[in-house]
């Protein structure tokens, strides 16, 4: 299936985030493969399905997903999975269960709860900061704090709590069903098996949520590919689309499908 690599891509985001947060992103991906279908898939919970309850393990999320991916004919060729941390545990697990569905895929700053001591997975650093934006009412000011926890590019304060507010507004996504999905990403253990298919995994040097170590682990126990930012966050796309591209088409490379 790698002559299927990069053709198809479903882009799944991270904890209490929904497609629209690939914002500028998906044009840039877009460009770079001007052949290619790109579609935004929203985890239960987020996005379009807001007014929904999330589930509380990775499993069941999967599920749900496959399922869009099913009902919209997605999968009728190899899909190529692009995703973020809790999105790229569902990636992950969708590899696991359905391998037949997918022809790879890039994860982003992730961790697996059998391979990453919690404090690291969410890194104790950043609990007080993350527990007071979770409380935090004022809209905008919890997605500039959010910000500033999940993005190391400061040039980018004034506009994206802007645009991230007015996602909020239009989909807000619960305290319940935030905390849903940490329970769903807090627990998740893949086991032992290695996906068959191609797995490239990146990092940002700087993440200050989810510490590099993990995806470290994650490289050594499976000898998976893992190309590192020396700087960039937790929200690796926002601080440096242009340099997953890279990797992206230097991974497609490898594989002579582009």
């Amino acid at each position: 299936m790698n002559n299927a690599l990069g053709k198809n891509w479903i882009l799944l985001r991270g904890l209490a985030r929904e497609s629209a947060h690939w914002g500028a992103f998906v044009p840039q991906l877009q460009a770079a493969f001007p052949e290619a279908q790109i579609t935004l898939l929203d985890l239960p919970g987020t996005g379009r399905f807001y007014r929904e309850d999330s589930p509380a393990t990775i499993q069941e999320i999967t599920d749900n997903v496959r399922a869009q991916a099913l009902a919209q004919g997605l999968i009728q060729q190899p899909v190529t999975l692009l995703a973020l941390s809790l999105g790229a545990m569902v990636a992950w697990e969708w590899m696991r269960r359905y391998p037949d569905d997918i022809c790879g895929a890039a994860l982003m700053n992730t961790s697996f709860a059998d391979l990453s001591p919690f404090y690291q997975r969410l890194r104790w650093q950043s609990y007080k900061d993350f527990i007071a934006l979770l409380m935090t009412r004022d809209v905008y000011k919890r997605e500039a704090k959010i910000l500033q926890l999940t993005g190391n590019r400061r040039d980018q304060d004034d506009e994206i709590p802007f645009i991230w507010e007015k996602i909020q507004r239009e989909h807000p996504i619960s305290l319940k069903n935030s905390y849903r999905q940490i329970i769903a990403a807090a627990s998740f253990r893949p086991g032992d098996i290695k996906p068959q298919q191609p797995v490239l995994l990146l990092n940002g040097g700087g993440d200050r949520l989810v510490s590099p170590a993990c995806s470290e682990a994650i490289h050594k126990k499976w000898q998976l590919e893992l190309r590192r930012h020396p700087w960039a966050g937790h929200d690796l796309t926002l601080d440096d689309g242009d340099w997953v591209i890279l990797q992206l088409k230097a991974w497609l490379a490898d594989f002579k499908v582009i």
